[in-house]
């Protein structure tokens, strides 16, 4: 039984920290805009499908990496200056329904040039099983599990550290006092959205060797990060990390403990529990008005 447990614990550690870089780019852009990008899930299928394809017309696999989330960051800046930025004035309501548009037509694309097919991207380092205790990892595990933490350190350096991060959590808590500090406003939203897409795109190419990778996997892929940004706190990039990790090891262990089939099904509900109970998320800050 605790072998089974800690196959359970590694193989969510795994998913969630792939939900964990899908819900940090949620939050990233919350922060920015105060919008919820439902784009998201299709910045990790273009980058899954991108490197895929490259590898395919014989690109060697990290300069296939590099360039498909080079290509994503483009679609990612693409998106808020041909899109969002057009909507300049619109209510956020508007704004989420734009990048719900962009979640379809992106799907689309990527249906008319890479069909319906599955499509997957070799192992970073080989698939021979690597026995921890008594569970069985892949080294693509390894992978997911170290760059997501690598990744994640570096986002919280530069968010605290960097003058650009400082700038964009100034543009968040008033866009309207930062522009008058002499912030770029306009320029650190597309920033969000390129840093953004970088990390879904990661995300992509990460995951890609383990589940195989088609027009549609992003789909589910944004639906549960954005359930780790809920759970984490809106707004809350950090949250958002703990957040995906929570879900991704209470996935696997349901799947593995109850029924794979309501391995899905587990993620809404444990976000319907969070709205219920904690609408603003376990590490969210609670908000308020004074009338």
């Amino acid at each position: 039984m605790m072998d089974a447990l800690l196959q359970y614990l590694l193989t969510g550690i795994t998913l969630g920290a792939t939900y964990a870089l899908v819900g940090l780019g949620f939050a990233i852009i919350y922060n920015a805009s105060g919008v919820v990008n439902f784009a998201q899930g299709e910045f990790v299928m273009v980058g899954a499908m991108g490197a895929i394809a490259m590898v395919s017309g014989g690109a060697p696999l990290p300069v296939a990496i590099l360039a498909a989330m080079a290509m994503t960051v483009l679609v990612g800046l693409a998106l808020e200056r041909f899109a969002i930025a057009q909507a300049r004035g619109a209510s956020v309501v508007a704004v989420i329904i734009i990048t719900i548009g962009a979640s379809v037509f992106l799907r689309g694309a990527a249906l008319l040039i890479w069909g319906k097919q599955f499509h997957a991207l070799p192992h970073f380092s080989g698939d021979t099983p690597i026995h921890i205790g008594g569970a069985t990892l892949l080294p693509q595990n390894l992978w997911v599990m170290g760059v997501t933490a690598l990744l994640v350190f570096g986002v919280h350096r530069f968010f605290n550290k960097t003058l650009t991060g400082k700038a964009i959590l100034a543009c968040s808590e008033n866009p309207m006092a930062a522009a008058l500090a002499g912030i770029p406003v306009r320029r650190m939203l597309l920033f969000s959205y390129g840093l953004s897409a970088a990390l879904g795109s990661a995300a992509g190419v990460l995951v890609a060797p383990i589940s195989l990778a088609s027009y549609e996997s992003g789909m589910m892929l944004g639906l549960k990060g954005f359930c780790a940004a809920i759970l984490g706190g809106m707004g809350s990039p950090m949250g958002a990390v703990a957040g995906g990790v929570i879900l991704g090891v209470l996935e696997s262990l349901g799947a593995g403990l109850i029924d794979s089939g309501y391995k899905d099904a587990i993620a809404f509900i444990v976000i319907l529990f969070v709205l219920f109970f904690r609408p603003s998320g376990l590490f969210g800050k609670k908000q308020g008005a004074r009338v």
